[in-house]
């Protein structure tokens, strides 16, 4: 099977070494081990400062405040697949660093645990998953967000 393309891009934050690269990485490649997805995927991951987030939370959801994570499917129905490398485009991801910072610190998790969480929440997202639908949704895609956290810390090896 042809290997996955995660694209991270940081190039908004100071002094990021890449720390987190791997933990997003093998979240998006374990969340689709979980899943069963079993096509070469594309995504792209974006992470950003508390004020970029705030902005584009206002003009995509109109909520005018900072948010931790902002998931962008490239379709809200079926997956679009790149016809030059056959990979399955699942879409963008925002991950805002500070946000989840105070919310690591918040809760006792490390960044790392907390953007863990994060991209598993986005990834469900891109995967059609929805918590603002309906009571059901919410609860079907937060009882499989903490199933694959799970999952995750039993193979954390692989």
């Amino acid at each position: 099977m042809m290997k996955n393309s995660i694209l991270i891009n940081a190039e908004g934050l100071e002094n990021y070494s890449g720390e987190l690269n791997e933990v997003i990485e093998q979240t998006i490649n374990k969340v689709l081990v979980a899943e069963g997805f079993d096509k070469s995927v594309e995504v792209s991951v974006l992470l950003v400062h508390s004020d970029e987030i705030k902005r584009l939370n206002k003009e995509y959801r109109g909520k005018d405040a900072p948010t931790d994570v902002l998931s962008f499917p490239t379709s809200e129905e079926d997956f679009e697949v790149d016809l030059a490398t056959g990979r399955t485009i699942l879409g963008d991801i925002v991950l805002c660093t500070d946000v989840a910072l105070k919310q690591a610190e918040e809760i006792g998790n490390t960044l790392s645990e907390e953007i863990r969480f994060l991209t598993i929440h986005s990834m469900l997202h891109l995967l059609f998953y929805d918590h603002e639908t309906s009571k059901e949704d919410e609860k079907e895609m937060f009882s499989r967000q903490q199933e694959i956290l799970e999952f995750i810390k039993e193979n954390k090896e692989n």
